[in-house]
């Protein structure tokens, strides 16, 4: 089977059985979804939703945001894993808006990455959810499950996942493309015990078939 040709396949199956791929973090505008990836590195979506409410009804957009300081913050995302850390950034980050994007959160991913706690898995991810932009988000799922199908061979770093995606994934799917790897393993192809005899994608799977040949 050609790369090509894998490809080809586990993208019809997505679109044929997972029409439907979004984020699962909460949001109801830019800023909102930028505040909930900063706070969902190393912590579950559920966690964040359950903590971005409170925090976004009081802290709704960065100006107001940029007037507070961590010490504040931090007692609203406590919950949150390094809740230290991710109030610095997120009123850095908001400040940031401020005095350098008149509050509006860029659609550029260099100038995303310019934002504290903004890292280019963060950047990605605002770039595709909400400017719709064909950027690819690498975390953990989307590392482990391109290497177990074979979309992705012997990747070092996120950096060459995300370009070895991205150069074969038409741009009008690498959006939802993002988020049907994350999905996937997210419920299917787990980390410790992957369920594979729940997988519709086993026939084109690098791992399923190398496991099966031992």
């Amino acid at each position: 089977m050609t790369t090509k040709q894998r490809y080809k396949f586990i993208i019809d199956w997505f679109n044929a059985n997972v029409p439907i791929a979004e984020t699962e973090l909460h949001y109801s505008d830019p800023f909102g979804l930028l505040v909930a990836v900063i706070l969902s590195a190393q912590c579950t979506d559920k966690r964040v939703n359950m903590t971005t409410p409170r925090l976004l009804a009081d802290f709704p957009t960065a100006e107001v945001m940029a007037e507070s300081s961590p010490e504040v913050v931090f007692e609203y995302i406590r919950s949150i894993s390094y809740p230290n850390n991710k109030a610095k950034h997120l009123v850095g980050m908001a400040q940031k808006l401020m005095s350098d994007f008149g509050g509006i959160v860029p659609d550029d991913i260099d100038k995303l990455q310019t934002l504290p706690g903004v890292g280019r898995k963060t950047a990605n991810v605002i770039a595709s959810v909400v400017f719709d932009k064909p950027a690819m988000a690498v975390d953990t799922h989307v590392f482990r499950v391109s290497e177990r199908l074979g979309l992705t061979t012997n990747s070092k770093n996120p950096l060459q996942t995300e370009l070895e995606l991205v150069k074969h994934i038409p741009d009008e799917l690498i959006p939802k493309a993002h988020h049907w790897i994350i999905l996937h393993g997210r419920y299917v192809c787990l980390a410790r015990n992957p369920k594979c005899s729940e997988c519709g994608l086993t026939e084109w799977c690098r791992y399923y078939s190398n496991k099966n040949q031992k």
